[in-house]
């Protein structure tokens, strides 16, 4: 068989399996095994492929064909035009994700980025830890409940040369961090999905292989959002900005529950929800008084 006809091999088990980016994952795949380019398996796809890769290359598109992600089967994703590492223990970083990080780069006040520490809580694969780290030359704390997920941190922190700079702290939301650590800014991406939506209405490649400790946010999805704005005002710095990351129904909500008072704590002077560029409820940006 030639290399050629191995990729379309590929593609056709993929389509029958109804993958809709079928032609992308079976080459992507074949990349994988191959250790070879797009370019290069082109040029080479007249060359005879032997028996182990036919097997390595099957094995995977059969991983493929029970719907577990590509970047799981690859071990990796490109986020930020970064490459990381990912494993089943995170979730795979998203555009949704880029967009909160370009609003917080946006519209962060210069000074808190000077005045105190920064916080990527709930920090999964480290992603936004990694880019805050690389865009603002601050040293980063990077906090999750997941041991195996501070270790996928680790690892990428290693990989782009950032050890000095992210600091790893396992612990649930704000429990490792006390009433003095004054962050100036802080950016989450919690689990806001509810439940119901968790066991039922996400796709096999999120509801079945990704993390649900990463995903589920309770009942409506705020559980853990309400967490947050309990213990929000007690780590933040007076100025200090939080961004996080919500689902597209939940804005309203968000607002709503950012412009109640916690009793014995200061408010937030400033509370809206950012909308993406589709349309869509994605980031609520809060700032403490000062």
């Amino acid at each position: 068989m030639r290399l050629v006809d191995l990729l379309h091999l590929g593609e056709s088990a993929l389509q029958t399996a109804l993958l809709p980016e079928y032609d992308l994952d079976a080459r992507l795949l074949l990349e994988y095994c191959t250790g070879k380019s797009r370019t290069e398996i082109f040029l080479d796809g007249g060359s005879e492929v032997n028996q182990q890769l036919l097997d390595t290359y099957s094995q995977l598109l059969e991983r493929r064909t029970k719907r577990e992600p590509i970047a799981y089967i690859l071990g990796e994703q490109e986020f930020w035009s970064l490459p990381f590492f990912v494993t089943s223990d995170v979730l795979i970083p998203r555009p949704e994700t880029e967009f909160l990080l370009d609003r917080v780069l946006a519209l962060t006040v210069s000074e808190n980025l000077q005045k105190g520490p920064v916080l990527d809580l709930c920090c999964g694969s480290g992603v936004i830890a990694t880019v805050l780290a690389k865009e603002t030359g601050r040293t980063i704390y990077a906090s999750d409940i997941s041991k195996k997920a501070l270790d996928v941190t680790r690892k990428n922190v290693k990989r782009h040369s950032l050890g000095s700079r992210v600091v790893l702290v396992q612990g649930d939301l704000f429990s490792h961090f006390s009433e003095e650590s004054n962050f100036s800014l802080i950016v989450s991406n919690p689990p806001y999905v509810s439940s119901f939506d968790v066991a039922n209405s996400l796709s096999p490649e999120v509801g079945v292989f990704e993390p649900h400790l990463a995903l589920d946010g309770g009942a409506d999805g705020l559980e853990l959002i309400k967490e947050i704005r309990d213990g929000l005002a007690k780590v933040l710095g007076p100025g200090g900005q939080c961004f996080m990351e919500i689902g597209a129904d939940q804005g309203e909500a968000v607002r709503l529950l950012f412009l109640e008072k916690v009793a014995g704590l200061p408010g937030f002077q400033h509370v809206e929800i950012l909308v993406d560029y589709a349309g869509r409820d994605r980031v609520v940006h809060v700032r403490l008084e000062k």
